[in-house]
């Protein structure tokens, strides 16, 4: 079964530095809670808000050992009035055996209050 893992962080400034840091945090979260491997990852969506272009978020799964042919792709989100700025998101297509309710979604820094009624032990 195919499931979405979703996370998402902020991050407070506009730098390549911590978009990739941010990012790596966010992913090393998701894979952690989930138990994930590389082979079971279908794609990952990464959306930033209109605010965040100096740098593509993909770019920090580049440094996590065995994730080199997980196809990624970055994108913007579009531009409600009024929502959370600075901020970047993860959607993970994940082959597991997990209910979905089993799944485990990531909110970080000022994401939380995108989805407080999910999140895991370690985003706390």
């Amino acid at each position: 079964m195919i499931r979405g893992v979703r996370g998402a962080i902020t991050i407070n400034q506009n730098s390549e530095e911590e978009i990739i840091t941010a990012t790596e945090e966010l992913m090393e979260r998701l894979i952690e809670e989930n138990q994930i491997q590389p082979e079971q990852v279908g794609s990952i969506f990464i959306s930033t808000t209109g605010d965040i272009n100096a740098a593509f978020p993909a770019k920090a799964l580049r440094s996590f050992e065995g994730w080199t042919y997980v196809p990624v792709m970055c994108m913007q989100e579009i531009p409600v009035p009024n929502s959370l700025k600075m901020c970047i998101r993860v959607m993970m297509h994940v082959n597991t055996t997990q209910a979905q309710e089993e799944v485990v979604h990531v909110y970080l820094k000022g994401a939380k209050v995108l989805r407080p009624d999910l999140g895991s032990s370690l985003a706390k």
